[in-house]
């Protein structure tokens, strides 16, 4: 098979388009022709030998990515022959290989795509998805809520637009460009500002009249967040899961408000990745009740994932992309 391999840590670059050899599967294991593999920006992380969240770096050398769709054509002993031929998406976990075009990975981890989806989407639901339906458990959406959503074209974040329209809340989307400030009005929001002009916040307060923003999902820190924290008003929610505006893993963190003026305003401020997140997912498995409940909301039209597509052979190009801000929604690789 062709995958991309990774020898030694550092740029872009250092991802290259190579043949090897077809993973087998064991006992309990299915093998996947890979459709569509997700790109995530810990995998970026990774490349560079940012441990950042991951608890520790892949041995070199490696087949970097962690979540693929795609078609069950091999199995391991004692696995369960209804998953041949079927159309599955599945997080490979703490195991890398994803950007490939063969993976192998546990039938337990394995779901069945829902016939609306492409392989692609299914991939955006089984990762970005199940963050965003994560970060939500961390408050209740209404008819009341007024969101606002930095990053609002990125992959969570066309999804948490999507989820409080659907609600019926007001959402104002932050974007970098006019391109992607369209792309974030087209999904549904509400107003949708380039967080580059300086004006933004006036255009929010002049938009919300009265209203004050109920809560803040927060992937990005910086000066965004710092404008945003101003917004939000009594009792808001800050919701964090991510500072992407101040670098992964370089001893950067969440932008927060000084303790005295946060209770002050009686403003809550929450990271919402990690054991919390799990624990009000409930269930034996959380991660996979996650998972199950964005392939749901997908396949009843309430989550319609965007999807940034680069060939398997241009992984380089893909994490130059990303690192840089130059995609829309989730950036998968395509065999």
């Amino acid at each position: 098979m062709h995958a991309i391999r990774l020898h030694a840590f550092g740029p872009a670059e250092h991802l290259t388009y190579e043949k090897t050899e077809d993973p087998e599967p064991g006992p309990g294991q299915v093998r996947i022709a890979v459709e569509a593999a997700g790109v995530h920006l810990l995998d970026a992380a990774l490349r560079q030998g940012v441990r950042g969240p991951a608890p520790e770096l892949p041995a070199l050398p490696t087949i970097p990515g962690r979540e693929v769709a795609g078609t069950v054509e091999s199995l391991g002993a004692d696995t369960d022959p209804a998953w041949l031929g079927k159309r599955v998406v599945a997080h490979l976990g703490l195991v890398p290989g994803g950007y490939a075009e063969l993976a192998v990975t546990d039938a337990a981890r394995l779901h069945e795509i829902p016939a609306a989806l492409d392989a692609a989407r299914a991939v955006a639901l089984i990762g970005t998805g199940r963050t965003a339906l994560g970060i939500l458990g961390f408050t209740t959406v209404t008819p009341d809520t007024v969101a606002l959503i930095p990053a609002a074209a990125g992959g969570v974040g066309t999804l948490l637009v999507q989820y409080v329209k659907h609600a019926g809340g007001t959402v104002v989307g932050l974007a970098g460009g006019p391109a992607k400030t369209g792309r974030v009005e087209a999904n549904g929001a509400d107003l949708a500002l380039d967080y580059t002009d300086p004006d933004w916040p006036a255009r929010v307060r002049e938009f919300l009249g009265e209203r004050r923003v109920t809560v803040l999902f927060d992937g990005v820190g910086g000066a965004a967040t710092a404008a945003a924290l101003g917004l939000l008003g009594p009792g808001g929610q800050h919701l964090i899961f991510g500072w992407s505006a101040q670098g992964m893993g370089d001893g950067a963190g969440p932008l927060l408000l000084d303790e005295a003026e946060a209770a002050r305003r009686g403003i809550t401020q929450v990271p919402t990745l990690g054991p919390e997140m799990l624990r009000r997912a409930g269930g034996a498995n959380p991660m996979r009740a996650l998972e199950l409940a964005a392939l749901d909301l997908a396949s009843r039209g309430v989550l319609d994932p965007a999807v940034s597509r680069f060939p398997l052979a241009e992984a380089a190009a893909a994490h130059r992309a990303l690192e840089s801000r130059g995609t829309t929604g989730k950036v998968v690789l395509e065999p």
